[in-house]
């Protein structure tokens, strides 16, 4: 348990979505949704990639923009991806 505790508080989600194998099996997942039209798998990748969008464009290292502009961005980036799919899931019918 230890170990798995280690390996989550180690990762860098940025590092991990630049993998090459990652954006394959990503690719993969998103064909097979669009073949299937899964809605809900499309909605899926589309936040987690809207969310590690945001995250990277923010820059949340050291010395890049003031904390507060940093902090107004992101709440920004993330709420209009969380508008997006509420807007899809709940609103928009079929």
């Amino acid at each position: 348990m230890t170990e798995i505790i280690d390996f989550l508080t180690s990762a860098k989600a940025t590092e991990l979505a630049a993998d090459p194998r990652v954006l394959f099996l990503a690719a993969v997942i998103f064909i097979g949704a669009i073949l299937m039209r899964s809605k809900f798998v499309l909605l899926l990748l589309f936040g987690v990639g809207g969310v590690l969008a945001v995250i990277r464009y923010v820059n949340l290292g050291p010395g890049s923009a003031p904390l507060d502009q940093q902090m107004l961005t992101f709440v920004g980036g993330i709420l209009a991806v969380a508008v997006v799919l509420i807007y899809f899931l709940f609103i928009k019918g079929d």
